[in-house]
C-alpha cells in the first residue's frame, strides 16, 4: 500500500504526540475494500481515485471527488476482513488470503460496468467507515461475472516509510 489517508496520518500524529489529550482506538477489524478509476496527476495536486481516498471523503457521496464513487458496487462485492502477522523492520503483511466473494455479475462502480480493480484499501468498517491505506494495484484486475478477486497471504503489505 501506497499512503495512509489524511484521517489516519492525524490520528496517529495526535495518538503519538499527543496522546493525553486525543487518544486513537484503532478498530478491531479491518476491510479490504475494492476500487476502481484512474489517478489525475499527482495525488498532491490532481484529481480521481488516489486524491478521493487519501482525502478520505465520504463513501455516501457519488460525485468523482468521493471515494464512495470509485468503490465496486454490485450484488456480489462485499469487502472483506484482513489479518495481518507481526510488523517487522516497518512493515506489515496479511497473514491469510483475503478471498472476496465470485462475482455474480461484471464488477461495475458509479454507473460504469466491466470494471477493472485499480486501487484497494483498508477500511476501518464493513461499510462506509474510514479509509486507513490505500493504494494503486501492481496489475490492474477487470472482474466479469464468475470471476473471483483472491489476494494471496503476504500480498498485501503496508510499510511506514
Amino acid at each position: 500500500m501506497s499512503a495512509a489517508s489524511n484521517y489516519l496520518e492525524d490520528k496517529l500524529l495526535d495518538h503519538v504526540l499527543r496522546y493525553s489529550t486525543a487518544p486513537y482506538t484503532a478498530p478491531s477489524t479491518v476491510y479490504v475494500a475494492l476500487f476502481s478509476g484512474t489517478q489525475t496527476g499527482t495525488i498532491d495536486a490532481g484529481s480521481g481515485i488516489g486524491t478521493a481516498l487519501e482525502s478520505g471523503t465520504s463513501a455516501t457521496g457519488t460525485g468523482a471527488g468521493n471515494w464512495g464513487h470509485y468503490e465496486i458496487n454490485n450484488a456480489s462485492y462485499a469487502r472483506q476482513e484482513a489479518s495481518f502477522a507481526s510488523a517487522a523492520t516497518g512493515s506489515i503483511a496479511t497473514s491469510g488470503t483475503v478471498t472476496f466473494p465470485v462475482a455474480t455479475n461484471d464488477y461495475d462502480s458509479a454507473g460504469a460496468t466491466g470494471e477493472t480493480v485499480t486501487y484497494l484499501a483498508i477500511m476501518d468498517e464493513l461499510t462506509a467507515g474510514n479509509v486507513l491505506w490505500f493504494g494503486a494495484l501492481t496489475n490492474a484486475k477487470t472482474v466479469n461475472s464468475g470471476d473471483q478477486f483472491t489476494i494471496s497471504t503476504a500480498n498485501l503489505s503496508v510499510s511506514l516509510a
